[in-house]
């Protein structure tokens, strides 16, 4: 037992010295786990904002400058006042996004009990603000006509009052749900990537040899690649809960950040099982990374950090029990944004260390019969 430990520990040794060695590797792990994370955190909104628009006003009327009053930032920019004969080249050259037609006479008409019409043209190639931007647009256009013609700002009463409060994340704040779908984005991928391709990295570089003449066993080859890979990466998502998650976005852990250093690290060894596994099977770095694609995005996808788990097909529910990703991203958010403890988070603990595991010992049989090693 402890020649099996002292192997484990000084192989892992030697592909830490691999990793570390590699300068460029280096700087993609951390700029994936500091870069990437930020980015992704901050650059798919699920709000307008600071969309660009353009109002051509062609009726000038108390009510028609009301309307562009109402578009402020944070969702808005400060509109644009344009004439009709520059609405399409803006749109064309992406000056804005929205362009409000104001026709004339408008407020006259609605006076008269007509129904005048304002066009609106989006620039749908900004397909997520375009598609969000149109009802805000609505609703803001309603809003301001209505308290324009009552002449007063009060509101309709309603036999039942709704008072929405939200749990856990009371401002809404998009960042903090996307930087840590992000940060489950990136361990998935680096980890998956490292295990694997270190072991086409010995088979290419005929290293492989080496081993096969080596006093050494199957678990235990496998096992030093996935401690010293794993330890780079809960260095590298320890880094990126610090610097970034918590210092730069401002995301607030409700709850034990040893517990959550704990989930990682399960969630780590179930990943390295599967890039151990993909990397017995491929024979190539080719082969690797299309095994690497078709495992990975499935992860992802179906993980409940795109959408819940809930929402997703019933056929397809039940598979996301065998994906690791799902229970680290339930057990995730419980521990970060609902302060959960052990009591609570010890099934999705239980299943990633039993995926884990089946992950391992199936690429366990593979792997010896790849390196003939009994």
């Amino acid at each position: 037992m402890l020649r099996s430990i002292t192997h484990i520990f000084w192989l892992g040794t030697k592909e830490l010295r691999a990793v570390l060695g590699d300068a460029m590797m280096v700087f993609l792990i951390l700029f994936v786990f500091i870069g990437m994370v930020y980015a992704q955190a901050t650059s798919m909104p699920e709000n307008v904002n600071n969309a660009s628009i353009a109002i051509v006003d062609e009726d000038n009327s108390a009510l028609s400058r009301q309307i562009a009053s109402a578009f402020q930032p944070p969702f808005f920019q400060t509109p644009q006042q344009i004439g009709i004969e520059a609405l399409d080249d803006g749109l064309d050259q992406n000056r804005f996004i929205f362009a409000l037609v104001i026709p004339r006479d408008f407020e006259a008409d609605l006076r008269k009990g007509s129904q005048p019409e304002i066009q609106v043209q989006i620039d749908a190639t900004a397909m997520l603000q375009a598609g969000l931007g149109d009802g805000y647009i609505q609703t803001i256009l309603n809003d301001e006509i209505t308290r324009h013609l009552n002449r007063n700002d009060e509101e309709t009463a309603l036999s039942v009052e709704i008072v929405t409060r939200l749990a856990f994340n009371p401002n809404g704040e998009q960042e903090w749900f996307s930087a840590l779908t992000g940060i489950l984005d990136f361990l998935s991928v680096v980890t998956i990537m490292l295990t694997g391709a270190a072991l086409i990295r010995e088979r290419e570089h005929g290293t492989i040899e080496h081993l096969m003449v080596m006093p050494l066993t199957a678990f235990e080859i496998a096992a030093a690649k996935i401690w010293a890979n794993g330890l780079i990466i809960i260095c590298a998502f320890s880094l990126s809960m610090l610097l970034v998650v918590e210092g730069v976005l401002g995301v607030p852990v409700a709850g034990s950040r040893l517990l959550l250093l704990g989930g990682t690290t399960l969630y780590l060894f179930a990943a390295s099982a599967i890039g151990v596994l993909l990397g017995t099977v491929a024979r190539s770095m080719a082969q690797f990374a299309l095994l690497l694609l078709m495992s990975v995005i499935p992860m992802l996808m179906l993980s409940g950090g795109l959408t819940p788990i809930e929402s997703q097909p019933d056929l397809v529910q039940p598979f996301t029990w065998l994906l690791p990703s799902r229970h680290f991203m339930a057990f995730a958010q419980a521990v970060v944004f609902r302060g959960a403890g052990v009591d609570i988070v010890w099934p999705e603990l239980v299943i990633m260390a039993g995926l884990g595991a089946t992950y391992l010992s199936g690429s366990l049989l593979l792997f010896r019969r790849s390196l003939s090693i009994a």
